[in-house]
């Protein structure tokens, strides 16, 4: 009777044990308009594990709850994030009953917004739209503001290119191997596809990549998880396109277990912003689902989007003061319409094959296939033996003409434009007879391409008594022709994520990529011609060849020419991220490791390099490491301290690894990995009213390698001064970069209807050393030198701004959202601190020697300080803009009807968002003579942002 006593007092507490476990908190989530439950919504206590998701009846149930004060955020996305204060008492479960969601306006701001600029689109075939990272931003103030008010004007968050963020589909990595940069227009035009996302800024933990020192960005796609309906929308801008139509519909999960999406849109315009812009894109989405039982599901999704868009040109300030800041130099017309030379077309489609499976209740595993093929083509004009058409070359130009004066204490005042070599020392006779008047300057009266004039040039006149009466094709010395990119890519990747304990989570990963790359020149269209001879009129003997196995071919439309290789690689990465969560303190550490090998293949057998440009070349493999960690100390539920740290070493892109690889399969001498180092700490404010977070950083790349083409004068002049102009390659190693600053994001609730936000950006972007140029030319190239490469020593780049995004941003904005569904909005920004990219070989020693003398001969009129006024990097004038946006949705018949509009740029201010120097005159004497003119012929070249711009949506959501 004892032992029973002792038993049932035994199983008493054992029972009031586990009845005293931690409370249970549970809702229901509805939309405000429609009042029916909302799927999928994610529901968690602010700095715990504890995240559940609403089921079909909108229910969520938190069990366990820590008792005390808490904040429960509810979040979805096309929805405004709600904060709940809760209060939890221990032993009491607590029900919440109806919490209703608003839609979000700043998702539809979202899900319309364009900023990718014409500006981004660079002549290779990268994706190097960098702004367009932007476009979908997390619901942090000031990452809103960024890409919302900032993007327009090209800024980059921490001043970092988007190689250093990781963007991922449905797991798979879309960052190009190529150059390091997604290619953001292989889903362009499928905002509604593509905005169910996860973000993660700086080097914060992500759940499916170790990532970079920017963030992640991750699409899924995954069918069952779209709330199901349909959208139609239609929109009219002024920016890049005029028109944009829109549809989507997505099924939800039926009771067979069957889930589909399928979105489609189309964007175009006869003339964008800029003059001659033309645009058209068209894309499709579909994704399928098939759930094989409760743990176990698949998904097919297929992504379809081509892209073409006609270009705007860089201008120097001569050829804008000439012909306006609108001007593009690509167009002209044929036979009464306009006609782009330079467009670039994008179409590369993509399919995926996803499987899911729930392992435990504590461990899943997603694993991906994906195959990608499709090319990337940008459109110019080639030509041969006859005058480049371009109507900005320089000697269509004014500046060609104006007479430049140099104070000489020989010969007194001359025209340095017209001097002609005579004696030594640097002193020149002049010769008055090349002055020509200005006004005389083709551009004036020619500002645009003359079609006419290159299909005259293509072609032999038919001549009757002195008339002519028509023409007959003969060689064509003009042709339009693609530098173009077909990639064949295979991606294989498991993410694996497991709940080890109540308070550590592990995530995992490994993912497998093959590429095979054709890159070459294709004749689009002969202009008339009957073909065009493949041969470099710039070599001598066998150097003109591009293919010595096939000389002097005679090539006609959809032919390869001119260059013509194979790019491989082979990549694997792996990481694995333990993640600890505790009531006052979450800490993480993640570690990476991955192998690059990259190889060419050349296809041609070029008349510079016949020893080693056709066939394989060597492979280069590059094995690296990553570590990273980080803290967060819960100060209250409130305020909390967060600090990350990350040192990593990063494969090169694989375009900096062969510096000239359209003709050769050489790489660059001793090219090692980058390393990467980062910290950032943040202050935190999470409130139902106020949310504020600020933050310092600091980011170091070094041992960057760099590569770039220009044409080059005064480079290699020998004694005589002869043999110096060359159209080069120029690769700059051991870059090392420095990037500090701090962010602050701001968001006030001042009433139930009016929100202030607030947002600032200082940044100090610098060159960290001197890195090491040199120079590749090609016509120095022997059979013993097939590296004909120069070394030119240091450039002196320390402490010289980085270009490409304004270092300093603020932003103050006003909401009012009023309860009859309709709201307003506006901000002021200030821009600041923009820099023009510099020509490093410019700022090497070589700039002042003279090649006419002894070596070490340096030019004797040059001067420190008027070095020192040639070589000073340009800023750009700072500059303000105002915003406006608005909308209004109406509930009719279980249906949403919206618009969507906004004004940018209010007060139309012109600006420019960024621009290059020209390395053509490469020493200082050139240099000199040119910029002393007033207007000289190879200043720099600028981008210009867009000026007042509008963008209306209309949309219904059924």
């Amino acid at each position: 009777m004892k032992k029973l006593v002792i038993s049932i007092l035994f199983v008493m507490q054992v029972f009031f044990v586990f009845a005293q476990k931690n409370p249970t908190i549970t809702g229901k989530v509805v939309d405000s308009k429609t009042q029916k439950p909302l799927q999928s919504v994610v529901a968690t206590i602010q700095n715990t594990t504890l995240t559940v998701l609403t089921g079909a009846d909108g229910v969520f149930v938190i069990e366990n709850a820590t008792v005390g004060s808490q904040l429960l955020r509810i979040n979805s996305n096309g929805y405004t994030q709600q904060i709940l204060p809760l209060d939890v008492k221990e032993g009491k479960n607590l029900d919440l009953g109806i919490i209703v969601l608003e839609e979000d306006q700043t998702a539809e701001q979202q899900l319309s917004l364009i900023t990718i600029t014409e500006n981004d689109l660079g002549d290779d075939n990268s994706g190097s739209e960098s702004t367009a990272g932007l476009l979908q931003a997390s619901r942090d103030a000031f990452q809103q503001t960024a890409a919302f008010n900032w993007g327009q004007a090209r800024f980059r968050i921490r001043g970092l290119d988007n190689e250093n963020s990781t963007t991922m589909i449905n797991g798979i990595i879309m960052n190009k191997i190529y150059d390091g940069r997604p290619q953001w227009g292989n889903w362009g035009g499928l905002n509604d596809a593509t905005r169910n996302q996860e973000f993660t800024s700086g080097s914060a933990p992500s759940d499916y990549t170790f990532g970079g020192i920017l963030g992640t960005q991750t699409i899924n796609t995954r069918a069952s998880i779209y709330r199901p309906g349909s959208r139609i929308s239609f929109s009219g801008t002024n920016t890049n396109y005029s028109w944009r139509a829109m549809a989507t519909y997505a099924s939800g999960m039926n009771k067979n277990g069957w889930a589909y999406v399928i979105s489609a849109g189309r964007r175009w315009a006869q003339e964008g912003y800029f003059e001659g812009t033309d645009y058209s894109a068209n894309s499709f989405f579909g994704s399928v689902e098939k759930k094989i039982n409760d743990n176990q599901s698949i998904n097919l999704t297929a992504i379809y989007a081509q892209n073409s868009r006609g270009k705007n040109s860089p201008n120097t300030q001569e050829v804008t003061d000439i012909a306006g800041w609108k001007y593009n130099s690509y167009w002209g017309y044929q036979n009464g319409k306009k006609r782009n030379s330079r467009d670039k077309d994008i179409e590369e489609p993509i399919i995926m094959l996803s499987h899911y499976w729930k392992i435990t209740e504590k461990s899943k595993l997603n694993t991906n296939l994906s195959y990608q093929q499709g090319s990337i083509g940008n459109s110019r004009i080639d030509f041969s033996g006859v005058n480049n058409p371009d109507p900005t070359y320089y000697r269509n130009l004014p500046s060609y003409f104006s007479s430049l004066y140099e104070n000489d204490a020989t010969t007194g005042l001359i025209p340095a434009s017209a001097y002609e070599p005579g004696g030594l020392g640097g002193l020149f006779t002049p010769n008055y007879a090349a002055a020509t008047n200005p006004l005389d300057a083709k551009f004036l009266a020619q500002r645009q391409l003359d079609w006419n004039a290159m299909y005259a040039a293509n072609s032999t006149p038919i001549v009757e008594n002195g008339i002519v009466v028509g023409r007959t094709p003969a060689e064509s010395k003009y042709i339009l022709y693609s530098d173009r990119t077909d990639d064949k890519q295979f991606v294989a990747n498991s993410i694996f994520n497991s709940q080890l304990a109540d308070n550590i989570v592990l995530n995992a990963g490994v993912t497998y990529r093959n590429l095979k790359s054709h890159n070459y020149q294709r004749v689009e269209d002969l202009l008339g011609g009957l073909y065009f001879l493949d041969v470099d009129t710039f070599g001598v003997g066998d150097q003109k060849q591009s293919d010595l196995n096939n000389p002097d071919r005679q090539v006609q439309e959809g032919d390869e020419y001119g260059y013509n290789y194979n790019l491989l690689a082979n990549t694997v990465d792996a990481f694995t991220q333990f993640k600890f969560t505790y009531k006052k303190v979450d800490f993480y550490m993640a570690q990476s490791f991955t192998r690059s090998v990259y190889q060419r293949e050349g296809l041609y057998k070029n008349g510079y390099y016949p020893t080693n440009s056709f066939g394989k070349g060597e492979k280069v493999d590059f094995d690296n490491f990553g570590f990273k960690g980080g803290v967060t100390y819960k100060i209250t539920g409130r305020n909390y301290l967060s600090f990350n740290g990350v040192y990593m070493s990063k494969a090169p892109a694989m375009r900096n690894v062969f510096p000239n690889a359209r003709i050769n399969n050489n790489m660059v001498d001793g090219i090692d990995s980058e390393t990467i180092t980062s910290v950032d700490g943040s202050y935190i404010i999470r409130a139902p009213k106020f949310k504020a977070r600020i933050t310092g950083y600091f980011s170091e790349i070094k041992d960057a390698t760099e590569t770039a083409f220009f044409f080059g004068e005064g480079l290699f002049e020998d004694d005589n001064g002869d043999g110096g102009d060359a159209f080069v390659a120029e690769t700059l190693t051991h870059v090392n970069k420095k990037n500090m600053g701090a962010e602050l994001g701001l968001e006030y609730q001042l009433t139930s209807t009016l929100k202030a936000t607030g947002s600032a950006a200082y940044g100090q972007f610098t060159y960290s050393n001197d890195p090491t140029v040199s120079i590749n030319q090609d016509a120095l190239a022997t059979p013993d030198n097939t590296n004909p490469t120069v070394n030119f020593g240091t450039s002196k780049l320390k402490d010289y701004r980085l270009p490409g995004t304004p270092q300093q941003a603020y932003s103050l904005g006003l909401e009012y959202r009023d309860p009859k569904f309709w709201w307003v909005g506006a901000n002021v920004n200030y821009l600041a601190d923009n820099y023009i990219d510099v020509a490093p070989v410019l700022r090497t020693s070589n700039f002042f020697e003279n090649p006419v003398g002894v070596a070490g001969n340096y030019f004797p009129e040059a001067t420190e300080e008027r070095g020192r006024e040639l070589l000073k990097q340009e800023k750009f004038d700072s500059f303000t803009l105002v915003n406006l946006t608005g909308g209004k949705s109406w509930r009719i018949g279980g249906k949403t009807l919206g618009f969507f509009a906004s004004v940018n740029n209010v007060f139309d201010i012109i600006y420019k968002t960024g621009g290059f120097e020209q390395a053509r005159n490469s020493n200082y004497r050139e240099l000199n003579q040119d910029v002393s003119s007033g207007t000289p012929s190879f200043a720099p070249k600028y981008f210009y942002g867009y000026g007042r711009t509008y963008f209306v949506n209309l949309y219904l959501n059924f």
